[in-house]
């Protein structure tokens, strides 16, 4: 898959398979892609990427290629803002946004480097957090399939203040948000 990746643009999408039993199941419409923009092959013949992300895409069709992985046509241009996300809009909840997740991560047991997501975007802590936290794959893909940023923020909060109210002597993890 890398190696088609690499002679075809350098794009890989990721998209997760509806429930099903078939062992090539549906996948969901809404998928995120991004590029290749650094790649080296262990000894092993294995490649370690660095994948840049790049939008969110529709998927339209897709095919099961020769080496037994998907070859996708997609829309790209329902997200043409995912590309020129902008912070700067005064109808951010920034400070809902962190006063929440500092509740979030205390309630799971979870910690953060505070310093660095306190300079990050609202794009950037809404991206961390939705792919590092332990919400269902169901809930993931909802925040993916969100219209625009300030309605993914208002739904990982949602999220948030559901687990938060749910969390009563749930087990804390150690784990550690990085950020993106």
């Amino acid at each position: 898959m890398v190696e088609y990746a690499l002679a075809n643009g350098r794009y890989l999408g990721m998209i997760r398979p509806r429930h099903s039993e078939d062992p090539n199941p549906p996948l969901y419409s809404i998928g995120c892609g991004g590029k290749i923009t650094s790649f080296e092959e262990t000894e092993d013949g294995r490649f370690l990427i660095e994948l840049h992300g790049v939008s969110r895409f529709e998927l339209k069709n897709d095919f099961l290629a020769d080496r037994n992985f998907r070859v996708g046509e997609v829309d790209w241009s329902a997200f043409e803002n995912d590309r020129h996300l902008l912070d700067d809009n005064s109808e951010l909840p920034r400070d809902d946004l962190l006063s929440r997740l500092s509740q979030y991560l205390d309630c799971v047991g979870l910690s953060a480097d505070w310093d660095t997501i306190e300079q990050a975007s609202v794009n950037s802590i809404v991206s961390s957090v939705s792919m590092n936290c332990p919400f269902e794959a169901d809930e993931k893909q909802a925040l993916l399939e969100a219209t625009d940023l300030l309605e993914r923020v208002r739904s990982l909060m949602a999220l948030m203040d559901m687990a938060i109210a749910e969390n009563t002597d749930g087990e804390r993890s150690e784990t550690k948000i990085r950020m993106q």
